[in-house]
């Protein structure tokens, strides 16, 4: 055989080996994921986010619906869930079954009613003929029959996630990106259809509008009122615009502050079981002393008046513990919230800014002191 008539079956053995090495039950589409257990199935699904699949097989006779869920947990210890909602669309009321490595490191599946955000292991919707799992290649593999109750409806809704570590047998907390909360569908058992749930997330909404609000007061207004009173005053002839820029500043900064510290409350009290402890006890402590720190300008006193260097010590450093704390419980904000990469680091260049800034008024400022204590000595007899 000549030469040139070998290179075509020795790509295809090359390219053939090459496939081998990768995961076939974690490939590019479901269709081409094949199981160890060789089990075929009428159906199956790209799901649309956190890189998932959905393969499954309905007996409308017998009401048992055998599937096969594919997805890579956020780590190797991490975990897996596929879960049908009959009450709604969402997370709360699915009826779930979540695989992970037990103490052992053996794979297993249990059954969850999310009633919660808290979860407990229980008795689900459906019944559990029988349900495995197995880890290979990065990807774990959810295998289960269920028997659907009777009379329930042929299109469900479905629901899948994927978590990053198990404490203590018992699933931790998934991230809140986009990717997971948009992992839902509608899912049509008999055609095989599977169509995207409209998913109007008023939480996440509500998250989005508390980070905004706190950003741009604690964050960004409540420093830029204190530059305004520590350097813009130096100035003469800034007297007395000055003080009300700081007054107007740190007054519309504290309003949507409160703003922001309200939108939080609410999201606690909707979310049962989810707590940011710091971040929350820093956020009432910013309350508290802003709030302090506004009602001090009714007893403010005047210029030439005994107090006046106590009211200042006290104001000031009321206003630098703001200053410090709100920077800080911003960066946390950050750290819950976990947006794209280009708002953190778009606060990090505002802030940035106003800290050179300072540092440069702080230079100029002092440069004035100096030359003035000097002229006033120079023009002692």
């Amino acid at each position: 055989m000549a030469p040139s008539s070998l290179t075509l079956p020795m790509v295809a053995l090359a390219l053939a080996t090459w496939g081998s090495l990768i995961s076939p039950a974690y490939s590019a589409t479901c269709t081409s994921q094949t199981f160890t257990n060789n089990k075929l199935y009428a159906f199956c699904n790209d799901l649309p986010s956190l890189n998932s699949y959905l393969h499954w097989v309905y007996d409308p006779v017998q009401l048992t619906l055998s599937i096969a869920f594919v997805a890579l947990p956020d780590q190797p210890d991490g975990w897996v869930s596929w879960a049908i909602n009959p009450t709604a669309t969402g997370m709360l009321g699915s009826q779930a079954l979540i695989a992970f490595r037990d103490a052992d490191g053996k794979m297993t599946v249990k059954t969850y009613n999310i009633s919660s955000f808290a979860l407990k292991e229980s008795k689900v919707w459906y019944e559990v003929k029988e349900a495995t799992a197995e880890f290979s290649g990065g990807a774990m593999r959810l295998f289960a029959t269920l028997v659907l109750p009777v009379g329930a409806a042929t299109t469900v809704n479905q629901v899948w996630q994927v978590g990053p570590s198990v404490t203590g047998g018992m699933p931790d907390k998934h991230a809140f990106q986009p990717a997971n909360l948009n992992s839902r569908a509608r899912l049509d058992l008999l055609s095989g259809q599977s169509t995207i749930t409209p998913v109007v997330n008023s939480r996440t909404k509500k998250r989005n509008i508390h980070g905004t609000l706190n950003a741009v007061s604690w964050g960004i207004m409540f420093p830029i009122g204190i530059i305004i009173a520590r350097y813009v005053r130096a100035f003469p002839s800034a007297d007395p615009a000055w003080f009300y820029l700081h007054i107007s500043c740190q007054v519309s900064a504290y309003a949507i502050g409160v703003s922001g510290w309200g939108t939080g409350l609410k999201l606690g009290s909707e979310s049962k079981g989810v707590r940011h402890a710091s971040h929350g006890n820093i956020g009432i402590a910013l309350f508290a002393l802003a709030t302090v720190q506004i009602f001090a300008l009714l007893l403010r006193p005047k210029k030439d008046h005994k107090y006046r260097f106590y009211w200042n010590i006290y104001h000031q450093g009321i206003g630098y513990a703001i200053l410090i704390l709100g920077i800080i419980n911003v960066f946390k904000g950050f750290n819950i919230l976990k947006p794209e990469p280009k708002w953190r680091d778009a606060y990090i260049i505002v802030i940035s800014v106003l800290g050179g800034l300072a540092v440069l008024l702080e230079v100029i400022t002092w440069i004035m002191v100096l030359k003035k204590k000097k002229s006033s000595k120079s023009s002692k007899p």
